[in-house]
């Protein structure tokens, strides 16, 4: 598990975004990974997607890691953010935004508006 545990913190480091999860930002293969993706993919983060399901170590790996059971797990400047229900609730209350904002993550504002006011 030291090889995964090395990927992991080696990936995080590198990306100012990462998202774990179930298949990949262009086809996620579970409904919160999906979740998760369209939301970053429709503010236009930019951000690594690490498919947990093509390796079980990195699978196992980043639950030991964030010390979190689920997948999907998003990570911004290398600190651990949460799962989909964390994510979904960030999103729609804004704090997403601020915390974007605060770490210099571009993104678009106008998109995040509009999914807060689709679920106002």
């Amino acid at each position: 598990m030291t090889d995964a545990k090395t990927e992991i913190e080696q990936t995080v480091k590198d990306h100012d975004v990462v998202l774990f999860m179930k298949g990949t930002k262009a086809m996620p293969q579970c409904g919160f990974s999906s979740r998760v993706a369209g939301v970053l993919n429709y503010m236009a983060i930019d951000y690594q997607d690490v498919n947990v399901l093509a390796d079980d170590q990195i699978r196992q790996g980043i639950k030991d890691y964030s010390d979190w059971p689920t997948v999907p797990q998003l990570y911004v400047k290398g600190e651990f953010v949460g799962g989909c229900d964390i994510i979904t609730e960030m999103t729609l209350s804004g704090e997403l935004d601020t915390l974007l904002g605060d770490n210099a993550i571009t993104f678009d504002k106008e998109a995040a508006d509009k999914i807060r006011e689709a679920n106002g």
